[in-house]
């Protein structure tokens, strides 16, 4: 039999999984509100699987319990479990695991805070009727967010693998035509909880694993069809030129010296910044595939000079030092 802690996992991911499928489907007249309360859901069932799991799955841990009178007026020396309408004892909240479980860093402060606007959304979904599509914007950032967060979590305390499912949230370009969010007019309710969000994502960390929330961006790029032309990174003179736009480059070539030395000191267990390592990264400065050198001055010929490194030098590194874990 399944532990108690699992069967909770197993149902949360059900639930997750129908909060994408309903947020993905062609045409569906409340997906937003719909999502959030199936995700809300998902992630209440997931905390509650967490803590059964750090509680030698004695359901019991997630009772609420109350101080109860006798009837001659004096309380009870063990307080009892507080009981619903018909019977059941009443479980924790998601507020009150998600609060709890953030102060004894189970939870991660950027999921913590991702679950408080996704709470909010859900909360405005459910009191008021969301018309603008600034609406459907900022669930899409904070929901892009929980479900990563959520896959990571999921993950990290039960093991489970996602490869079988598509975990992922339709762009909006695909499901219906967006206005840009700066021309829409907005009651005074949809405002508040747009200023709310914003206030959350000050805790959004950009080198953190967990992200209140995140932007959600669709390219339309030409196609990499068999008959398309292929281009690489050479220093081949005879190969066809094509020009890189100053984004294209700080996205192909991230890393500067000083990043570089800090990422190695990151991945590799006995990296040291030593004539060994001056040695191996020296020869790829003058390989595009690793580095490309810029001038601070293009218009300067004796103008100084900064590398940049692409994520690429990791292939070369990785054989000579051992990477953790």
């Amino acid at each position: 039999m399944k532990a108690r802690s699992q069967e909770l996992a197993d149902k949360s991911i059900a639930a997750m999984v129908s909060a994408i499928e309903v947020y993905n489907k062609p045409d569906f007249k409340y997906r937003e509100e719909t999502f959030s309360i199936l995700a809300i859901n998902a992630w209440e069932l997931l905390l509650k699987a967490k803590w059964l799991k750090d509680n030698n799955n004695k359901v019991r841990s997630l009772y609420v319990t109350e101080k109860r009178m006798r009837p001659n007026g004096k309380p009870y020396k063990h307080a009892k479990v507080k009981m619903t309408g018909s019977g059941n004892p009443f479980t924790h909240s998601l507020d009150y695991l998600a609060k709890r479980m953030a102060e004894k860093k189970t939870l991660a402060d950027g999921a913590h805070k991702n679950i408080i606007a996704l709470c909010e959304i859900r909360d405005s979904s459910v009191h008021f009727y969301n018309k603008s599509a600034l609406f459907a914007v900022r669930l899409q950032e904070v929901g892009s967010a929980s479900v990563r967060n959520y896959a990571k979590a999921a993950q990290s305390w039960f093991s489970i693998d996602f490869a079988q499912y598509n975990f992922y949230l339709m762009p909006l370009a695909f499901v219906k035509n967006q206005q840009p969010a700066e021309a829409l007019l907005l009651s005074k309710e949809e405002k508040n909880v747009a200023y709310f969000i914003s206030s959350l994502e000050a805790a959004n960390d950009p080198k953190a694993d967990y992200a209140v929330s995140v932007n959600v961006e669709l390219k339309f790029l030409k196609s990499k069809a068999d008959d398309a032309i292929k281009v690489q990174v050479t220093n081949d003179p005879g190969a066809p030129k094509v020009q890189l736009t100053e984004e294209h480059l700080k996205d192909k070539y991230p890393l500067n010296y000083a990043a570089l030395n800090k990422a190695c000191a990151a991945r590799y267990c006995d990296f040291l910044q030593n004539q060994k390592y001056h040695d191996l990264r020296k020869p790829l400065k003058a390989d595009k595939r690793y580095c490309h050198v810029k001038k601070l001055d293009p218009d300067n010929p004796k103008s100084a000079k900064q590398e940049w490194y692409s994520q690429a030098v990791f292939n070369v590194l990785d054989k000579y030092y051992t990477v953790k874990g």
